[in-house]
């Protein structure tokens, strides 16, 4: 038989210098670690993510600004564009005047006749589609914007300086004048308007005094 020593009880294995009792705290601890661990994780992804957001925020401002610089440039381009049409338009069509003057006294003559007559329409037909529109009529009045003058007289018929005579009619594209109508103007005869004026007053004097005597 086995003789069991007086007063020996068994215990658990516990590191040299340590209690039994401090393996409980260092467990406690290291759950308690665990958490913040997971927290200061959690803000770097934030952190992160907010740095992601801001830099997304900044390229879609960029892709906004160059789209509308884009924008700006195609209307600049076609208005540029379109704007020397017409200058190249307006320049052709202005080499093309004294021809379509020609037509217009060979009309006037009646020597607009047969195959010159023809080409001559074809011409007129072209010029319109082009856009050339001829102004200036007799009775307008005179405009410094559109008409100029050439030849200048008095008229009594007229109560303003108007156009009596169209020497060479003018022609635009649009708003655009590419040349000016020339034009022979008349003004009202000077006193005209002060004879007008007194007639008033004669026909005052004349109800004041009883009217006009009877024969």
């Amino acid at each position: 038989m086995t003789e069991e020593t007086p007063g020996f009880d068994e215990k658990p294995d516990v590191p040299s210098g340590a209690t039994p009792d401090a393996a409980e705290p260092k467990a406690a601890s290291e759950e308690e670690a665990a958490p913040a661990g997971d927290a200061s994780e959690n803000a770097g992804l934030v952190a992160q993510l907010d740095q992601v957001r801001t830099a997304l925020g900044e390229r879609t401002a960029d892709l906004q600004r160059l789209q509308a610089e884009y924008q700006n440039y195609r209307r600049r381009v076609e208005r540029d564009r379109v704007a020397v049409k017409e200058v190249a338009i307006a320049n052709l069509l202005s080499e093309l005047l004294p021809v379509l003057d020609d037509v217009g006294r060979a009309r006037e003559h009646g020597e607009l006749v047969g195959g010159f007559k023809s080409v001559a329409e074809s011409l007129e037909t072209v010029v319109a589609k082009m856009g050339l529109q001829q102004f200036g009529k007799e009775g307008e009045p005179f405009d410094p914007t559109i008409h100029e003058a050439l030849m200048h007289s008095y008229a009594p018929d007229v109560t303003e300086t108007t156009c009596v005579a169209i020497l060479q009619p003018g022609y635009r594209i649009g708003e655009r004048t590419i040349r000016p109508a020339r034009v022979a103007v008349a003004e009202p005869q000077p006193g005209a308007q002060t004879v007008k004026a007194e007639e008033p007053a004669e026909a005052a004097d004349d109800k004041e005094n009883g009217g006009p005597e009877e024969g």
